[in-house]
């Protein structure tokens, strides 16, 4: 009897282990047939986010883990509705998440939420707070020393002394202060910073209302050049400059490698825009998530560690944004298949584009 009530023990217990095991392989590792990632980017506004960066990490987790599946949500850049979905995809069991987040303070309890679930978080393209995992993003303060250089060097003579408006990003995200701490550090022993303004949302909408207001207070006359920290910021201050009559446009910068920058450029409305290979950085916030679904560490995967104002050394990657003038799309961005040369030209291009050689 005893012998029986001993079988019987070690049939329920076995039971009770492979059913506490359902979805873990062999050595401890979570098997990927439940895997889902969660991916959270911030808006719609910067068309990169919807274009390029979502597709490409969806192809990317699939090529390393072909049954994982991917939960996505866009916030339209509004940190309450982030703070909701990443909630939501806490409470629906995702084994990692990609946050592209789009106010670090407000999204801090969340990311709290999902260490305590044992759900790990990468902060990805911009640093979030709290017990984040791991972080990838291109060198903010190199992206705004880029934007600085090429502007001096559009601006020519004027550079020495000359009166620059800039026109930077939302102040909630934390590459904001980044892009301009780099801008700032080559602009200002050379020119004379006459107006800085933060721009709400990085919308070209915002961009241009404070570009009209620097060109009222300033005159047309004053204004040598425009640090726009991204495309969508550049494509307001253009069409602001173009409102007021101003001839010829004053170098402006950019950065995101938008399509239409990139024609802008073309057209010579708009000086240059910084290149950031997005598929290094997509590659690497897939592989990280993979890795830490997986119950892995990233030791093989990080190049540094970075701090945050809640959490000491981040594992990170840090990638080499890439300056793109006219001289240089070709060799840059149709190079790398980011456009085609008939992407770019448009009918009404083919003349520009031939004059500065992006010819098929």
């Amino acid at each position: 009897m005893r012998g029986r009530r001993w079988r019987v023990f070690v049939a329920l217990m076995a039971g009770v282990l492979a059913t506490s095991l359902a979805g873990c392989t062999e050595n401890g590792q979570q098997s990927d047939d439940n895997l889902t990632l969660g991916l959270l980017l911030p808006s719609r506004a910067v068309p990169r986010w919807e274009q390029s960066d979502k597709p490409l990490i969806e192809k990317r987790v699939k090529e390393l883990c072909p049954d994982c599946t991917v939960m996505y949500a866009n916030a339209e850049n509004d940190a309450a509705s982030q703070r909701q979905q990443m909630n939501s995809m806490i409470t629906r069991g995702v084994s990692a998440l990609i946050l592209d987040v789009v106010d670090p303070k407000a999204l801090r309890s969340s990311v709290r939420a999902a260490d305590r679930e044992g759900i790990p978080v990468v902060a990805y393209d911009r640093l979030a707070e709290g017990p984040i995992s791991g972080f990838v993003s291109f060198n903010g303060g190199q992206v705004g020393r880029l934007q600085g250089e090429a502007l001096l060097k559009g601006m020519g003579a004027r550079a020495d002394g000359g009166g620059v408006v800039m026109m930077n990003g939302d102040p909630s995200s934390p590459n904001a202060a980044w892009y301009e701490g780099g801008s700032r550090a080559v602009l200002q022993d050379k020119v004379r910073i006459l107006k800085s303004y933060s721009t709400l949302g990085w919308r070209a909408e915002n961009a241009h209302d404070h570009m009209s207001a620097a060109v009222s207070d300033l005159g047309p006359n004053q204004i040598d050049g425009v640090l726009a920290a991204n495309d969508s910021i550049a494509a307001g201050v253009i069409s602001a400059l173009k409102s007021a009559r101003i001839s010829p446009l004053p170098p402006v910068t950019g950065q995101d490698a938008d399509l239409d920058a990139v024609r802008r450029i073309v057209e010579g409305e708009q000086y240059m825009t910084v290149y950031k290979p997005f598929r290094l950085e997509t590659e690497a916030a897939a592989a990280m998530a993979v890795a830490l679904a997986r119950g892995n560490d990233l030791d093989a995967l990080v190049t540094r560690s970075v701090d945050t104002p809640t959490t000491q050394d981040v594992p990170a990657v840090l990638l080499t944004p890439i300056a793109v003038t006219a001289e240089t799309i070709g060799r840059t961005l149709v190079r790398d298949g980011v456009y085609t040369i008939d992407q770019i030209c448009t009918p009404k291009l083919r003349p520009a584009c031939d004059r500065i050689g992006l010819t098929r």
